[in-house]
């Protein structure tokens, strides 16, 4: 009876302790962690509160075969009118002594990671991201068609603190 009301108390606070601030959360798999230079991650969301701003996330799990302590990423964010807007991001994944940013334990480690800030969606409709990676090797686009060790793509949106 003891472990059970343990195991009830940890439940509650667990999921008390959720991101309240959290609207929208999906993930893609990325096929055997091998991301091709050409596949865009697609997501689509709709419904969210139009006089609320929102802070957007991309997730990126990786494993220890990622080779680059960096990552770059090209996202688009489609509006319901067709509207596109794109961003060429980088984001920083390992220390220079080659520790692994972000969180998790063992060889897969997960990096939230800031794509935009304070941003309405004020049209009704069916909203759009895609993003894709922008890797090369020593500059070269020929250099690099495949992106081995992202196991995961996500996407978060949480609203923005007032």
């Amino acid at each position: 009876m003891r472990n059970k009301i343990l195991l009830l108390l940890i439940a509650v606070v667990t999921l008390s302790s959720c991101n309240e601030l959290l609207v929208y959360s999906d993930y893609r798999p990325i096929k055997e962690g091998k991301w091709e230079l050409d596949k865009k991650v697609d997501f689509e969301f709709s419904g969210l509160d139009s006089t609320q701003t929102y802070n957007l996330f991309i997730n990126i799990r990786n494993d220890d075969s990622y080779a680059f302590s960096n990552l770059f990423l090209i996202a688009e964010l489609e509006y319901p009118n067709g509207n596109t807007i794109k961003d060429t991001l980088e984001y920083r994944m390992a220390e220079p002594s080659g520790e692994w940013l972000g969180k998790g334990m063992g060889s897969v480690k997960e990096n939230k990671l800031w794509y935009k800030e304070m941003i309405d969606f004020s049209e009704s409709g069916v909203y759009k991201v895609n993003v894709s990676h922008a890797m090369r090797k020593n500059g070269n686009v020929e250099g690099l068609h495949i992106l081995e060790g992202v196991t995961d793509v996500g996407l978060e949106i949480e609203k923005a603190p007032k």
